[in-house]
């Protein structure tokens, strides 16, 4: 049993290394971006309200993050364990997270910090592509499709999403180091941060991440 939290900025490789993570571990990966859309899809309570704000273009509240990743992590497959994904993105985020974990009768095991070079980052994150169809991911430099434009899997546009533009992408690392700095302090005063360098080729990631969490060799 082990439940285990992604930390790190966007383009360090969160979700990439989660689902590996999880796969590895046997566990469910759980990021927060899934689990927002499929609740408003159940119509569950928070899913509701969460599309209200939605729908007026404003900011979910913490309340209803938190409530709709406690309605995910009180389900069956959550039982043994899982690796959460883009949540808790700040401290506050971070104690309602043991407040849940706490009602069910367990506790955070590891906080995996992906560290990455800003400017890695930027380039990572500008480079890009992303399938209107399916919404499979590429790189242009790292992971480019066979045909330029075209998704390898249903042959769908691909198109660089507004949030990945490079002056967007450097505002976005800026928000992301203002709440990041609190948030890592936060799990490395209780002695969960694991530092992983993350600017490596993502095996060595993987195996790294591993030998932290005392499961690699």
């Amino acid at each position: 049993m082990m439940h285990l939290i992604m930390l790190g900025p966007p383009g360090s490789g969160k979700g990439t290394q989660g689902e590996m993570v999880a796969q590895a571990l046997g566990l469910p990966h759980i990021a927060t971006g899934d689990i927002f859309r499929q609740a408003v899809k159940e119509s569950t309570k928070m899913g509701r309200k969460a599309q209200l704000y939605m729908e007026r273009g404003e900011l979910v509240p913490d309340e209803v993050v938190v409530g709709i990743v406690s309605e995910r992590l009180k389900k069956p497959d959550c039982k043994g364990g899982f690796v959460l994904d883009g949540f808790p993105r700040t401290v506050a985020q971070a104690e309602a997270l043991n407040g849940i974990l706490l009602g069910l009768g367990k506790k955070l095991d590891g906080a995996i910090l992906l560290e990455v070079e800003r400017e890695i980052l930027v380039e990572r994150l500008s480079g890009r592509r992303v399938c209107r169809q399916c919404g499979a991911t590429y790189h242009l430099e790292h992971t480019p499709p066979g045909e330029p434009d075209r998704c390898d899997k249903c042959g769908g546009q691909l198109y660089q999403r507004k949030d990945d533009g490079e002056e967007t992408v450097r505002r976005r690392l800026n928000v992301y180091a203002e709440e990041a700095g609190p948030l890592e302090a936060y799990y490395q005063e209780r002695g969960l941060l694991r530092i992983v360098p993350a600017n490596q080729p993502i095996k060595m990631v993987f195996a790294d991440i591993l030998r932290k969490l005392g499961r690699g060799q």
